[in-house]
């Protein structure tokens, strides 16, 4: 079946056939019988050329002239149906081109506010709405769109159900002060800053479970790693060690790296990302160390010339320099695990024969993008985590179908949550994560 319209990701495979593809104008340029448009379409971008003779030889003289006369007046972002002959062309990095034979214009646009010319980020994110039409910002929702689709195709894979957690919750998962509070018909509720308590009864329902979606942090936090709103890949499985969580973490993340080297291999040029480091993390295991072989380290090196890092005594939570210096020293993807206990979340089980720290880990990416994946063994002994529950300062009755799980056939189990855009920043090679989600929420940004 011959299709209408096709799409520029698609020429590939219409070399020397004429077309039809519905697209943008994002630039032009030429002069006298000569014009260039650089065409999009969402999926890629390519150059048409129009060239003055051909048009007058098709249509005639004088339709030819309005013909060519109207693409060369064609403004930026003005949507068009352009109907030309694809071929090869070496010279480009996409690989094609478009010799324009016929043009019709759909939508005009006058006055379009982003230009060729270099623009302030406060200008562009006050018009992400069409910001996001340019080739790099493409380019990075292409990376993440590759990194969702190899999530779920990850998670099939090994044997995972999708469950939904709730939005709106009646309890915190971790910490009641970085919670958007809301009215819920007189009682108090909150937007769900992490998924995993309600993937806990997931799990003990339906063994190996994950959740996929929008997660809300009222955290005060203007660094380029924190969005309040953002979206968050939680994952909990029943019947499995610590290390073995670990393995599965270590696997997935990989998992989404070859999804994107394969799915959004042109993005990665455009971004001008190095795919051979990504390649090597692939090729590579993952380093692990534990939290205090970690503090060694950092005390053993704070006095070299590149460790730009304040001094941390056992007991201390890591800061962004600290990751960053731990994650480039072995220049790969690096699980800390076994955190001191009284900085993380009331629900991790102690380590064995040492209360002082619990089994969990979190992962750092290297090149300084920090923490992406965050993870743990859960308790579950009914007592020992009625005993944090209420030692954390929170209410047990807002906990009471959360221990219901210890009590009804209670087993071993872990889990770990990805934050997307931290992964997509660390992919895609971007420095901020406001331009890994379509349109961030930040502490003084909810517009547009």
């Amino acid at each position: 079946m011959s299709k209408k319209y096709i799409s520029i990701r698609e020429v590939k495979d219409y070399v020397g056939q004429e077309v039809t593809i519905g697209a943008w104008v994002a630039n032009k340029s030429g002069k006298g019988k000569i014009a260039f448009l650089q065409l999009r379409d969402g999926t890629a971008f390519f150059q048409g050329v129009a060239f003055k003779p051909n048009f007058i030889e098709k249509f005639g003289e004088e339709a030819g002239l309005v013909k060519f006369d109207t693409i060369k007046k064609l403004s930026q972002e003005s949507s068009v149906l352009v109907k030309g002959l694809v071929k090869e062309d070496e010279r480009s990095k996409f690989g094609y081109e478009l010799d324009i034979t016929d043009l019709e214009v759909l939508g005009d646009s006058q006055d379009y506010p982003i230009t060729p010319k270099e623009h302030g980020t406060d200008f562009l994110m006050d018009n992400r709405h069409l910001w996001l039409r340019s080739r790099k910002q493409m380019a990075i929702m292409q990376i993440r769109n590759a990194l969702i689709y190899a999530s779920y195709e990850f998670f099939d894979q090994n044997g995972f159900i999708k469950f939904d957690s709730p939005i709106l919750s009646g309890n915190a998962a971790e910490n009641t002060t970085e919670l958007f509070e809301t009215d819920y018909f007189g009682n108090p509720a909150f937007l769900s800053q992490s998924g995993q308590l309600y993937l806990e009864a997931g799990a003990m329902a339906l063994g190996r479970v994950f959740d996929f979606g929008p997660v809300f942090r009222a955290e005060k936090s203007k660094t380029r790693r924190h969005l309040t709103e953002f979206w968050m890949m939680d994952a909990e499985y029943p019947f499995v060690t610590h290390e073995e969580s670990l393995d599965l973490q270590e696997a997935y993340v990989k998992a989404l790296i070859q999804g994107v080297l394969e799915r959004a291999g042109q993005a990665l040029d455009i971004l001008e990302r190095d795919q051979d480091l990504l390649k090597k993390y692939l090729a590579e295991p993952f380093k692990r160390i534990s939290y205090d072989e970690a503090i060694d380290l950092l005390q053993a090196h704070e006095k070299d010339p590149d460790a730009d890092y304040e001094h941390l005594e056992r007991g201390d939570d890591f800061g962004s320099p600290h990751e960053t210096w731990i994650s480039n020293h072995f220049g790969l993807p690096t699980f800390i695990i076994n955190y001191p206990a009284s900085f993380k979340a009331f629900y991790m089980k102690p380590v064995p024969g040492n209360e002082d720290r619990v089994l969990c880990a979190d992962l750092l990416a290297p090149e300084g993008y920090g923490e992406i994946i965050g993870g743990s063994e859960r308790e579950t002994d009914y007592d020992k985590l009625l005993e944090k529950i209420q030692a954390n300062g929170l209410d047990p009755k807002d906990y009471d179908w959360y221990l219901d799980l210890r009590k009804y056939g209670s087993v071993p189990h872990a889990g770990f949550g990805l934050g997307l855009e931290r992964m997509v920043t660390f992919v895609a090679g971007t420095k901020h994560i406001r331009e890994a989600i379509p349109f961030p929420r930040m502490l003084h940004r909810i517009k547009p």
